[in-house]
């Protein structure tokens, strides 16, 4: 089964789909400069799709380039510690 990330900003959250089915978000709060990861929810277990949302949002966070991270939402803050190449992009 295949996990696809994709930015909703209509919504403020990035979703993870799941054989097209929605399986997970990411809410943020957006300013010019920093993202900050409010609450993390996942409707499947046990598929990956936590690991994969916060992979793919994070991924896409660095592809911009210009913006910090607030991992206020326990889960991502927990998957950054877990995954320390990320940490370059937390916010001192």
């Amino acid at each position: 089964m295949a996990t696809e990330i994709k930015d909703n900003p209509d919504e403020s959250r990035y979703e993870a789909h799941l054989d097209g089915e929605l399986a997970g978000i990411a809410d943020y709060d957006l300013t010019d400069d920093t993202i900050v990861f409010t609450h993390t929810e996942v409707t499947v277990e046990g598929e990956g799709v936590g690991s994969a949302l916060a992979r793919g949002a994070l991924d896409d966070v660095r592809r911009r380039g210009s913006l910090r991270v607030v991992p206020r939402c326990p889960f991502i803050k927990s998957w950054i510690d877990k995954h320390p190449d990320y940490a370059d992009l937390v916010s001192a």
